[in-house]
């Protein structure tokens, strides 16, 4: 939140698999959080779709991925005088990450406001972090809707790396028996581009921000 007024979540009874170097005296994890957007009961999510990018992040050995699902959160349509616990919660991730990937339905050629809430609701803790984009929709893979959120996240002063993964959920049914996976080799290709991007800009930023304070 803006003016430092994030809260601090109790993690001591998480496993962070991001702390330490690795077994050949790699950096620590990049610690990634995974934002999934949209209301749960009315959008149509791609199947398994953090679970896909939980497996990916995983074969990869340099990346520690958490799900903010917001279904999961209790987020006040207005500003209270105080954060909630659930503000503060949801914060205390935003501040944890170190990058970003935002999964997000495209809605009327855009993103859903519940997404542009949970956003708006931090401020310092976005500073100087890359940002990724997972989008879909029916008839359109999303683009316009991370187009918008690149504007969005550039007044937040991040990082949007290149590459996103688009996925037309209309042809899914068709293309993909039951059982079958939505995830052909040209998503997993772009799901690569843009982990592999996330990363060179997470570990970039995490050297900078702690060489010198960033000045917003």
């Amino acid at each position: 939140m803006r003016n430092g007024e994030s809260g601090v979540r109790d993690t001591s009874g998480v496993r962070d698999t991001s702390s330490g170097p690795g077994a050949s005296g790699a950096p620590p994890r990049l610690r990634v959080a995974c934002l999934l957007g949209g209301p749960a009961e009315t959008d149509c999510r791609p199947p398994g779709v953090t679970h896909w990018l939980d497996e990916l992040a995983g074969e990869r050995g340099d990346l520690a991925l958490r799900v903010l699902d917001l279904a999961d959160y209790d987020l006040p349509l207005r500003y209270p005088e105080h954060p909630t616990e659930q503000m503060s919660s949801f914060t205390a991730e935003l501040a944890w990450a170190e990058g970003f990937v935002v999964v997000t339905p495209e809605c009327n050629r855009s993103f859903p406001a519940q997404l542009k809430h949970a956003i708006d609701l931090g401020y310092d803790e976005w500073h100087a972090k890359p940002v990724g984009f997972v989008s879909y929709g029916f008839g359109c893979d999303g683009v316009r809707a991370v187009e918008h959120l690149r504007s969005v996240f550039t007044e937040l002063h991040t990082v949007t790396v290149r590459d996103s993964v688009g996925i037309d959920l209309r042809f899914t049914d068709e293309k993909f028996p039951a059982g079958g996976s939505i995830y052909s080799d040209g998503l997993v290709r772009a799901a690569g581009a843009l982990l592999d991007q996330l990363t060179w800009w997470g570990l970039a930023l995490r050297e900078a921000r702690a060489a010198r304070p960033y000045v917003a």
